[in-house]
């Protein structure tokens, strides 16, 4: 298919309402967390050229956005959603490639980082070189885990004081990151290693579940 994948400008605000509604839908299908946001939130976010917006000709596609925390140290890619008609197409793992390239134009010396309970989404992240971390290693910045309060999960992030949570927290940090291989063995086995991480974490949540 083909998709027109943009930097969001003015000429884009109408679809606010949408993407909002699509990020909803989302959500209840998948039982987990998208932070809920308002249409005039992501029409700030459009106009300050901070969201990445896919069309199908006139059809909303997909959407995605940047948040800045921690004074600018911290960048987090958020809201990534695909419409329900254009999955399994390829189209979030090319949102995700330009909305980081627009992360490091805006902001070329912030670790740029993510939660998700999505394992597409952690592989893109991972091809990426983004790296799985504990929550410790992400932002203090108390707007940002405010965010996460209209989580059907955030009850958990309370009750293990921001240690644990359904997400998995994923960090790309341009200081210590090595130039990703492009060899495909060499990506399939970064991603065997991060699945390796995951099914471990996984592991410990239902011991500290059933203790």
């Amino acid at each position: 298919m083909e998709f027109q994948i943009l930097e969001a400008s003015a000429t884009h605000l109408k679809y606010a309402e949408n993407i909002c509604e699509m990020m909803a839908n989302a959500a209840r299908e998948r039982g987990t967390g998208i932070a809920k946001r308002e249409p005039v939130y992501i029409e700030g976010k459009i106009r300050d050229g901070k969201a990445v917006i896919a069309l199908k000709g006139e059809q909303l596609a997909g959407f995605c956005y940047i948040e800045s925390w921690g004074h600018g140290k911290y960048v987090a890619n958020s809201g990534l959603i695909v419409s329900s008609d254009f999955r399994k197409t390829g189209l979030a793992r090319s949102i995700k490639q330009k909305v980081f390239e627009l992360s490091q134009k805006h902001y070329p010396e912030s670790k740029i980082f993510g939660i998700t309970t999505s394992l597409a989404v952690m592989k893109i992240n991972a091809d990426l070189g983004y790296r799985p971390v504990t929550f410790s290693e992400l932002t203090t910045d108390e707007q940002f885990w405010k965010g996460c309060a209209s989580c059907k999960n955030y009850d958990i992030l309370n009750r293990t004081e921001r240690a644990h949570c359904l997400c998995t927290g994923m960090l790309f940090d341009p200081e210590k990151h090595i130039a990703i291989a492009t060899k495909p063995v060499e990506k399939e086995k970064r991603w065997q290693r991060f699945i390796k991480f995951f099914q471990k974490k996984i592991t410990e949540k239902k011991i500290t579940e059933s203790a």
